[in-house]
């Protein structure tokens, strides 16, 4: 691996899961358009997935006994429908489109996020779509946090309790979704390889965002992702 495709891997992850830290989703929203500046989008979701495989663990472990497992339980099959239709398609390996489809799917999250603090009811009936298109995102962009946002934000208390079911529903996502890569052929050895350099920057990431969840600013950070997520969305569509 050359050494600029190194800088920004280890930028992008260290960035992502930073982000995913503090706020409990957007981390792949975040890294993934930095990795995509060196490595396709098949690679750059192998390596976002392998790191989400390491964190998940860790921060629902952390968070358990805040997290709302009647959610999960409800989303669990539509995901997993979802996750396998978006793994499939990844395979197609369609660059082009996909970049495109990601910018566009970027911004709406931004246009979304200027109605986040308004709660929309969802009917019972449609949790069951939003599921399955959470699960499709994760499994063709590893992004389907901001579909699970609308469900969790209906049912959640309080923001501890919104950001730890968000842990525990993308760490159930990305159980799933990590095998079907490695059987889909996305993800191999040699991601796994590669990763093991970056660990640190990636452990990094986790360290500053727990320590510094409670300390920033979250208005004013959420601002800044939004305006890079801003930023990176137009990017990806132009640059195709």
């Amino acid at each position: 691996m050359e050494i600029n495709v190194f800088v920004i891997l280890a930028l992008g992850i260290f960035l992502a899961f930073f982000i995913q830290t503090v706020v409990g989703f957007a981390g792949t929203l975040v890294g993934l358009p930095i990795l995509l500046l060196v490595i396709d989008l098949p690679d750059a979701i192998a390596y976002m997935s392998i790191f989400y495989f390491i964190s998940s663990p860790v921060l629902v472990y952390k968070e358990w006994k805040n997290i709302d497992k009647q959610i999960i339980i409800r989303l669990a099959l539509s995901s997993i429908i979802g996750i396998a239709v978006g793994v499939w398609l990844l395979t197609f390996d369609k660059p082009i489109f996909l970049k495109k489809a990601l910018g566009v799917f970027i911004l709406c999250y931004v246009v979304y996020s200027f109605y986040k603090d308004k709660k929309f009811k969802i009917m019972a009936q449609l949790e069951y779509v939003f599921g399955f298109l959470g699960g499709f995102f994760s499994g063709v962009f590893s992004t389907g946090g901001p579909l699970y946002v609308v469900v969790v934000k209906n049912t959640a208390v309080d923001m501890q309790a919104f950001r730890a079911t968000m842990f525990g529903i993308l760490g159930f996502v990305t159980l799933i979704r990590v095998p079907m890569l490695g059987v889909g052929g996305i993800l191999n050895s040699s991601h796994i390889y590669y990763s093991l350099f970056v660990l640190p920057f990636f452990g990094l990431g986790l360290i500053l965002g727990n320590k510094m969840h409670k300390k920033l600013n979250e208005d004013l950070l959420k601002k800044c992702i939004l305006i890079l997520l801003l930023c990176s969305g137009f990017a990806l569509m132009l640059k195709s």
